[in-house]
């Protein structure tokens, strides 16, 4: 198909640019019918200079002596049907293809423009006399996007999409319907999945919250960072006010978009930390590894932020605490009593000592552990309190709304968001329609409303036009949680038939997650990947989209998924991957080179309680130490024909049991003499509450509360299955029945 200039001529044909201190421009060419746009084209393009930079594609040069590369990006926009009509061309400076020109900047698209100045918006307006004047291989490219259909971008090479991370919070890979659920509605997820690839052995590097995100967010084993733990009290970051973190060392995924053009933001959960040795340093706080805005709980939901609900934090160590401050409390009393009773004198003093120990005893604990809710349970934007306590029933729909205006933000340019869910953690604040909604309890109804919220986030993607210029992925941070009980009910996720959960070690259940890539045009549709594949892959597979360069500094334990995901590679490149629990390594997988077989050997494994269950429900979570069993010779499994890993093999059944345990030993050796000392975020020390370094708004702290910016900020209703943004600037839309 020919375009034919006089006829794009008979329209009006517009370039619009908006300088700006980079070289580079974006143009939006949209091809018009009688009456409806029905096509549009995005380039994006730099002048040569001296030096110049490598072109990312083929030269053109354009009437006013300019000479501009073809960067990055055709975009097309199919919306109906018609012949050609017209031209619309758009362009916006932006610091794209990271060219440094000296200053020099395209002021003109043309020589022969009539120029005129829009004072409302600031922009530079020209009229087009000759419509030849575009870049020749812009009308070469035109052509092209008739063979495409979708409602977003037509997907190059050279193109660098926008990516949005999904990532629940403690989602069992056995909740959703395209996992083989039948009993939680997940429809938006099983799209998700029906239009993308689909990891059926996706694995998180841990199974617990903090080092498996510091892994995904580094592509390196949380041991290499040093946010893992040895003690099983401290294997996720617990306090708020703690001085452990993501160090600043460490290269996230988000720094190298960052460097690479791209909006970078997180919306949610972020559970790495915040500050180091003041409350303000903020050396953890996710502004300080990349991310260009924040909005979210930088702890994260926890059982304590429910006003109502059952601790979370060391629920069992509470109970001793109080019980001892009741003796204490008890002793000056029973001091008193032989006085009183005329046996023999007990000093005052002594009676005094005694209650000055147990009272500070009470308020050296209760301080901290007496106030979970006010010092963990906060919202932040950017570096401010606004929200102290949460409001746990409202977090969810304050965090969507930012997702969607984070991407109303950015949809003209490269964005990364993260949307780091809070759902499915406890206290499980469904709202609206959702609750009794599904077969499966509170749980069930929370996934439900977790579905419905990233079909919003689809929807959005829909409605810009950016479906198809969008690499979507979707997963979760480790299994599902078997301890969780509220109201006596699980509380948890379904794990399948997968064996352990959430903080079970190295046992599937805790490390086997979703794996979802959608982006259409680029990944086929319906694909189903069965090979190894790790959380720690996003880093190098990011970076590789976005034209990142890694860190040659340190080891990446983490692969570039995109040969795997295109079907160019049918195998991983992950041969050995190791479980740990925290800085103790449980278990290791190999997948054999030569064959489809992927064997697990457990070093270590967890012992249940009570005896015989398939969790740890008397300590709340399985311990990494101590109550542990230390196998030799190691349970071994075949995974890929035991995945449930119920029938450990021996000599006597496997002939090979002893080659493998020797291979599988001589990776371990291999795989320590990698690591490097460092030090330990998650040591007791800097577990510890600190009052100078706990985050407060409002008065002075102990005094922190406030209720936040976003009760005056326009809302978005939300009744439980619709969200709407036409809402009262001042007054919160509550949903159907809510308060």
């Amino acid at each position: 198909m020919m375009l034919r200039p006089e006829r794009a001529c008979e329209e009006q044909t517009r370039v619009s640019i908006i300088p700006q201190d980079t070289p580079t421009a974006r143009l939006s060419v949209t091809l018009r019918t009688r009456p409806q746009p029905r096509l549009s084209v995005t380039l994006w393009t730099r002048p040569q200079c001296s030096p110049a930079p490598p072109t990312a594609g083929p030269s053109q040069r354009v009437p006013g002596g300019l000479r501009f590369d073809l960067c990055a990006q055709l975009s097309l926009h199919k919306e109906g049907r018609g012949g050609v009509g017209g031209l619309l061309i758009t362009g916006r400076a932006g610091p794209r293809c990271g060219a440094d020109c000296g200053g020099h900047r395209p002021d003109r698209a043309c020589a022969d423009t009539e120029e005129q100045q829009d004072s409302s918006a600031g922009e530079k307006t020209m009229q087009l006399q000759d419509t030849w004047a575009l870049p020749r291989a812009l009308w070469l490219c035109l052509p092209l996007c008739f063979l495409a259909g979708g409602r977003g971008a037509l997907p190059t090479w050279n193109s660098r999409p926008n990516i949005v991370l999904l990532m629940a919070d403690d989602l069992g890979v056995g909740d959703l319907g395209c996992y083989g659920n039948g009993s939680v509605s997940t429809p938006n997820i099983d799209r998700l999945a029906s239009e993308g690839v689909v990891l059926t052995q996706h694995l998180a590097a841990a199974s617990t919250c903090t080092p498996s995100r510091a892994a995904f967010l580094t592509g390196r084993y949380a041991v290499r960072s040093g946010m893992a733990s040895a003690s099983n009290m401290y294997r996720d970051i617990v306090w708020l006010g703690g001085s452990g973190g993501l160090p600043s060392n460490e290269t996230t995924f988000s720094r190298i978009l960052q460097h690479r053009g791209y909006r970078t933001g997180l919306v949610g959960k972020w559970h790495l930390g915040l500050s180091c040795a003041s409350r303000g340093d903020h050396c953890a706080h996710p502004l300080s590894h990349g991310f260009d805005f924040f909005y979210g709980m930088p702890l994260g939901l926890q059982g304590d932020c429910g006003a109502r609900a059952p601790p979370e934090v060391h629920r069992g160590l509470r109970v001793w605490l109080w019980a001892t401050s009741a003796a204490l409390a008890a002793l000056p009393f029973l001091l008193l009593l032989p006085r009183l009773a005329r046996w023999f004198p007990v000093p005052w003093a002594l009676v005094a000592a005694s209650g000055v120990l147990a009272a500070l005893f009470f308020l050296a604990w209760f301080s901290s552990y007496g106030f979970v809710r006010r010092w963990n349970c906060v919202i932040m934007r950017g570096h401010d309190v606004i929200q102290q306590p949460a409001e746990e029933a409202r977090a969810a729909a304050l965090m969507l709304r930012e997702a969607l205006a984070f991407i109303d933000r950015n949809k003209h340019r490269p964005f990364l968001l993260f949307l780091s869910f809070l759902h499915v953690h406890t206290p499980l604040p469904t709202r609206g329609n959702f609750v009794g909604r599904s077969k499966f309890g509170p749980y069930g109804d929370n996934v439900e409303e977790l579905d419905w919220m990233v079909g919003k986030v689809l929807a959005a993607l829909d409605r810009e036009h950016l479906t198809n210029q969008t690499l979507v992925y979707f997963t979760s941070d480790n299994g599902g949680r078997l301890e969780a009980q509220e109201g006596g009910a699980h509380a948890g996720g379904w794990n399948g038939v997968y064996r352990g959960g959430s903080g079970a070690g190295g046992w599937e259940g805790g490390v086997r997650v979703p794996g979802i890539f959608r982006w259409p045009g680029v990944l086929e549709a319906g694909r189903v990947v069965e090979e190894p594949t790790s959380l720690m892959d996003l880093l190098p597979t990011l970076s590789h989209v976005a034209g990142g360069v890694l860190p040659q500094d340190r080891v990446i334990d983490g692969r570039n998924l995109m040969p795997l995901l295109e079907g160019r590679v049918q195998r991983s490149d992950h041969e050995f991957l190791f479980h740990y629990c925290g800085v103790f390594l449980h278990s290791v997988r190999w997948h054999q080179k030569d064959c489809n077989t992927v064997w697990k050997a457990h070093y270590v494994t967890p012992n249940v309680s009570p005896e015989g269950s398939d969790a740890c429900h008397g300590p709340g979570v399985c311990p990494c130490s101590g109550d542990v069993t230390h196998h030799d010779p190691p349970l071994l499994f075949d995974i890929s024909r035991d995945p449930a890993e119920s029938q450990p093999l021996s000599p006597d059944n496997e002939a090979l049991f002893d080659a493998v345990l020797e291979k599988m030993a001589t990776a371990v050796r291999e795989h320590r003499a990698t690591l490097t000392p460092t030090p330990r975020q998650l040591s007791t020390f800097n577990a510890l509450w600190k009052p100078w370094l706990q985050p407060c708004c409002g008065a002075a702290f102990p005094l922190c509360g406030c209720s936040g910016e976003d009760m005056m900020l326009p809302m978005c209703a939300y009744d439980g299955e619709t969200l709407l943004t036409q809402c009262s600037p001042v007054a919160w839309c509550s949903p159907r029945g809510a308060p």
